[in-house]
């Protein structure tokens, strides 16, 4: 990518900042006239939220302001990478998506949009696809070669279906051909790709694999997501909740993400979670204690009340049979028993216990939740590179 290329990128960079989303919001709106195929791919509730035109627009302008060293990028796209093989994005998506994208700029700008701006833009996209083609290409490959491993989507058998909570039913998943399942981190999540009626299309969510490597079955743990004032009651999950039984079938991907567990360390641990951000913890902590009962590890989790509590029984008695794990429970709403707490998490009373040398944390839930507790930890002094974070919305994931 030569230095006029870049120049001219970058000149664009006032534009995206104002007028990005009007541009990323056309451009969807173009895709999926001319490629109604791809609604089965994309997310259609958070297209119509405003959400995905959100993500889309910041993501293209950081790679305009960082295109003179897009290096800098590398962790956002291994994000966006792992959610691109989760949903099954394949090389030959690229040149369509480059086509309306180049063509939304040229629509939405106008005259601004001159021959070389749109060439420019054309070469650095072709640039950035080239960087996630390989990245994808190798997820895929490990997924596929794994063993137990598969490409695609492969129909899974629900085994058992048990309500964890008032929000939160786990569906215990065995595939129907009978084979194995592959490993996987602590953390990452499969994907389940549903038939919508009311939208006519496939629609593909991610859901945390809830139970540690190593299970003779997948298990996933669905937040029922009603409607609110902004948001229409979340499509995938409130199916999955009310029309699949014991006996039925579902469509899942391999397991991808990177948010897991890292095993190469042997310091102390501490998981902290929101609301149904505690799903990827309960596959780490019940990962700890059998690979890794050495690690000392602290539970620190918050939601609203007793009925929306999660996994409450089963942390007990990890507690209970590992002492070198520690739980600090807190609910915001309602009478509260020991161990729980009344109250909000408040990480400074607790820098006592979950404050240990060498220790990493792992945080998962609302984006509110995460961006008070990494800031408290970073006031604390914790290290950033100690912090390892993942936000259940665009981008993480969603519901």
């Amino acid at each position: 990518m030569d230095a006029r290329v870049r120049e001219l990128v970058k000149a664009t960079i006032p534009v995206l900042k104002e007028h990005g989303v009007a541009l990323t919001t056309y451009f969807y709106q173009r895709l999926f006239r001319h490629n109604p195929e791809l609604k089965n791919i994309f997310n259609q509730s958070h297209n119509e939220t405003g959400k995905q035109p959100v993500a889309l627009a910041m993501a293209v302008l950081a790679y305009a302001e960082n295109i003179d060293d897009p290096s800098v990028l590398a962790p956002v796209i291994t994000l966006i990478a792992n959610k691109h093989a989760s949903v099954g994005i394949r090389a030959e998506h690229y040149p369509i998506v480059g086509k309306h994208l180049l063509a939304s700029i040229r629509e939405v700008l106008g005259d601004a949009a001159s021959d070389e701006l749109i060439h420019a833009w054309g070469v650095a996209y072709g640039a950035l696809a080239d960087v996630f083609i390989e990245a994808e290409s190798k997820l895929y490959n490990e997924a596929c070669n794994s063993d137990g491993g598969w490409s695609g989507w492969r129909s899974c058998r629900i085994i058992d279906k048990v309500r964890e909570s008032a929000e939160i039913t786990s569906f215990h998943l065995v595939p129907c051909d009978g084979g194995s399942l592959p490993s996987y981190r602590a953390g990452q999540y499969t994907t389940v790709r549903v038939f919508v009626p009311e939208l006519g299309v496939m629609q593909l969510r991610q859901y945390t694999l809830s139970i540690a490597p190593g299970a003779m079955h997948f298990r996933i743990s669905v937040k029922r997501e009603p409607a609110s004032v902004t948001t229409p009651a979340g499509r995938v999950s409130n199916r999955l909740h009310d029309f699949y039984k014991v006996g039925d079938m579902l469509e899942l991907a391999p397991p991808f993400g990177e948010f897991f567990l890292d095993e190469t360390h042997d310091g102390p641990v501490v998981l902290i979670s929101g609301g149904v951000g505690i799903t990827p913890m309960m596959a780490m902590i019940d990962r700890l204690v059998s690979a890794a009962p050495s690690r000392p590890v602290q539970f620190v989790h918050a939601c609203r009340n007793a009925e929306v509590f999660a996994f409450g029984a089963h942390l007990a008695k990890v507690a209970e049979r590992h002492p070198q794990v520690k739980l600090h429970l807190f609910h915001d709403e309602g009478a509260v028993a020991a161990p729980v707490q009344s109250g909000r998490v408040e990480l400074r009373a607790l820098a006592g216990e979950v404050l240990g040398e060498g220790a990493d944390y792992y945080l998962c839930g609302p984006v509110g939740f995460l961006e008070a507790q990494i800031a408290t930890l970073h006031e604390l002094g914790v290290e950033s590179a100690r912090i390892h974070a993942e936000v259940f919305d665009t981008g993480g994931i969603a519901t």
